[in-house]
């Protein structure tokens, strides 16, 4: 596997692990938008971003501030 193979393979399993991770999650942004997150983008331009229920647009994973965590019953 060439060098380049790799490398995009690395970041689409890293893409996979964030999407399983975040998706239905409920998380607080950096602004106050609060919701649970629907989907996450690998964009060229800017990275991982994510799109949050009842909410338009797309934000950088960066502004995530607070992510739900997991209870154990």
């Amino acid at each position: 596997m060439t060098i380049v193979k790799l490398r995009a393979l690395t970041i689409l399993t890293a893409l996979g692990d964030v999407q399983t991770e975040l998706v239905g999650k409920a998380v607080v942004l950096t602004d106050g938008k609060a919701g649970t997150v629907e989907n996450v983008w690998l964009d060229e331009l800017h990275g991982l971003r994510i799109s949050i229920k009842g909410h338009d647009g797309k934000w950088p994973i960066s502004t995530i501030k607070f992510e739900q965590r997991c209870q154990k019953l």
